[in-house]
């Protein structure tokens, strides 16, 4: 029997934090080894445990996976969450990427400098408004099912919801407008696995604060 998959990244969302959703939501126990100061990346990559040189990593089933996409793309036809076809699967995967062009802009805003985060701020929000979340909409809308893609619970959907939430965070009334995507919100967050995921103490990562943004800029060096 394998054992738990292990992620290697540092004590915060960043890119691993898909990847934890992702598990939790198909039910998957893991451990997470935090990378806590630059000796201990620099100790994975002298190993020859990061390909590229990069985290997030994930051990998982005698690999060790590199590459966020790669990551959730397994973890996705393993847990059967990725469609049924190969026309299921490129919806799925183009619903993905919209998520996560938006889940950039999101994720790199606490790096903005104070004198452009206000600027920042109001052009996410409309993109938020006027081009993502109206996407979404339309394809619930347009087919009526309670999922994104094949009326089934996919990658897509558990992708989506969390980014529902950063939206939330950012600004609550941004979802006023669309009520199929607060359904599809409250419909994955009631999920039995998801539901435990989103309780205090589970190992769902907090908004990055100062204190969190200064430990992965001396972590992974940046300026």
């Amino acid at each position: 029997m394998a054992g738990k998959p292990k992620l290697h990244y540092f004590n915060g969302r960043g890119r691993m934090e898909a990847i934890r959703w992702l598990l939790a939501a198909a039910g998957v126990e893991f451990e997470e080894i935090f990378i806590k100061t630059p000796g201990d990346l620099d100790k994975l990559r002298n190993e020859g445990s990061l390909m590229f040189q990069q985290v997030p990593m994930v051990e998982i089933d005698g690999m060790k996976l590199v590459q966020t996409r790669a990551i959730l793309n397994y973890i996705a036809t393993k847990y059967n969450l990725y469609g049924k076809d190969m026309k299921e699967r490129a919806l799925i995967d183009m619903y993905a990427e919209g998520v996560a062009d938006l889940g950039e802009m999101i994720m790199h805003l606490p790096l903005c400098p104070p004198d452009q985060k206000d600027a920042k701020t109001t052009q996410i929000k409309e993109s938020i408004t006027n081009r993502y979340l109206p996407a979404f909409e339309k394809v619930l809308k347009g087919h009526g099912q309670d999922y994104l893609v094949g009326n089934k619970l996919s990658r897509a959907d558990i992708h989506l919801v969390e980014l529902l939430y950063y939206v939330e965070e950012l600004d609550p009334s941004l979802l006023a407008n669309f009520p199929l995507l607060k359904a599809l919100k409250t419909r994955v967050s009631n999920l039995p696995a998801v539901k435990k995921f989103l309780q205090p103490g589970s190992q769902r990562k907090p908004p990055m604060d100062e204190k969190n943004l200064e430990e992965a800029k001396k972590i992974f060096r940046m300026q």
